[in-house]
């Protein structure tokens, strides 16, 4: 396709003579391995709505053709339900564009930049969104079941149990997006974890991986996976989120999703004080684990701890993870919050927990409890400290400092300065410890099978408490001053 130069009389079948429109493109029914290439360096106005689905290795793909890297092909919806919308489709692969769906200012339409929606379809297999790039999408603030954002996968339908299966979304940008960043969403819910749940029964995604992604400037939630079974997100970057949402938002974070493992993400600048944190382990999350990430400059905080009600949150884990001057202001909220319906068997160790941040408590519980502190550094250099306001859970072997009195339940607490590299941390690799730090092997040991630490080190035996495990460090910088 040319939108600048083409013709949609053209066969459309080579690179001599192009279509034109996107209408025109998106009236053929493609067929397994069939390729629609945009001209780089162009401009498209619309919606881009293929019909017809792949196969099993030959799948349908849409991307890019002329040459060069750069100048990718952009799409751009003009305030359609989404720019691209793949619909009762399978087997598809999305690569190579520039996708934006800018329209009139709204508050009840929904927008998304790409929306891959299945309704009462069954399942549909084989979903690959990479190196797409989604920015400046206004549409109103709809978390689901019928979402707005940048990259959405949609399950909607009552009549016949529908998920998707084998969905990726690799290499890509969302920027500047109303209201969630990447996310899946069904109407397929309901299971005895979830009994309140939408449909009559549960329809897990499976097999999906968010990953090497980047979100800025979303509205809403950063990137959210729901009504997964299975799913990996890491190594991708959120940074602004929360940015004009009315609702709860978090930086990454799932609803009623098993098994699902975070790991080596970023997440930072979340605005607000209405959730706005980091990491969440939320309504029906069963078996998932938060590991090796880092957290820094959020207004929310590093981690919520909220089971829905009625739902069944158990055996979580978050460990060697990593956050530098997160903070919350907002009572019964803090650097961690536990709040909401009590979930079972949370298990936070390993982690270290850094703040400058003056005003915020660094644990703060409302009541539900069942979750146990173990091995975690807590360290506060703000005036005033930040406490641990939280009689209800369980701490152990944990490292205080500026956090007033430990919590009474921690029989082998340290309280002392925890000799990071630098004495003032502002980044991940401050807070690793030098020689005469009282936490090196100062934890008990937990039997998870992990044997490596945030930075890569051995996780040592005994462990050290808190994220980083290696041997004592040098001082990184002198007198407190961050090095340029």
């Amino acid at each position: 396709m040319d939108c600048r130069a083409g013709n949609d009389n053209n066969p459309g079948t080579t690179p001599a003579k192009p279509l034109r429109t996107l209408a025109r493109a998106s009236a053929r029914t493609y067929r397994p391995g069939d390729q629609i290439l945009f001209q780089r360096g162009t401009t498209c106005t619309g919606t881009f709505t293929p019909r017809g689905s792949g196969t099993p290795g030959r799948p349908i793909s849409a991307g890019a053709y002329g040459s060069g890297t750069g100048n990718k092909p952009r799409l751009q919806g003009n305030g359609a339900r989404a720019a691209v919308l793949l619909d009762n489709v399978q087997q598809w692969e999305l690569h190579d564009l520039d996708v934006s769906n800018t329209g009139p200012a709204t508050t009840t339409a929904r927008r998304a930049g790409v929306l891959v929606r299945l309704t009462d379809f069954g399942t549909g297999h084989h979903y690959a969104v990479r190196d797409v790039d989604v920015h400046d999408v206004n549409g109103a603030d709809f978390k689901d079941p019928d979402p707005s954002g940048g990259i959405l996968f949609a399950v909607q339908g009552a009549a016949t149990p529908t998920g998707f299966d084998d969905v990726t979304v690799t290499g890509s940008t969302v920027s500047h997006v109303d209201r969630t960043g990447i996310g899946t969403s069904s109407t397929w819910g309901h299971r005895p974890e979830y009994p309140d749940g939408p449909g009559t029964a549960f329809v897990p995604i499976t097999a999906l991986r968010i990953e090497n992604n980047r979100v800025t400037d979303a509205g809403g939630d950063g990137i959210v996976v729901q009504n997964t079974d299975g799913a990996l997100a890491e190594h991708n970057s959120v940074d602004g989120f929360n940015m004009r949402s009315a609702g709860y938002n978090a930086g990454l974070w799932a609803w009623n999703a098993d098994h699902v493992r975070y790991q080596y993400n970023e997440v930072t600048h979340g605005h607000g004080t209405r959730d706005s944190m980091a990491f969440d382990i939320d309504g029906g999350n069963n078996g998932n684990v938060y590991q090796y990430n880092y957290s820094h400059d959020n207004e929310g905080g590093f981690l919520l701890v909220c089971n829905g009600g009625g739902m069944t949150s158990a055996d979580n884990a978050v460990r060697h993870n990593i956050s530098v001057n997160d903070r919350n202001r907002s009572a019964p909220y803090g650097i961690v919050s536990v709040v909401c319906g009590p979930s079972t068997r949370t298990q936070v160790y390993d982690n270290t927990i850094v703040t400058n941040q003056s005003g915020t408590a660094m644990v703060s519980d409302n009541g539900p409890g069942n979750v146990t502190f173990r091995n975690n550094v807590f360290v506060s250099s703000a005036a005033g400290g930040a406490p641990v306001s939280d009689p209800r859970n369980t701490y152990d072997h944990n490292l205080y400092r500026g956090v007033g009195a430990a919590p009474p339940s921690d029989r082998s607490p340290v309280t002392a300065d925890p000799a990071f590299a630098a004495p003032v941390p502002a980044g991940p690799y401050d807070v690793q410890l030098r020689s005469e730090s009282p936490a090196l092997r100062a934890g008990t040991p937990i039997a998870d099978g992990v044997v490596r630490d945030w930075f890569g080190n051995p996780v040592a035996s005994p462990p050290n408490i808190g994220a980083y495990q290696g041997a004592g460090v040098t001082p990184r910088y002198g007198t407190g001053l961050r090095a340029s």
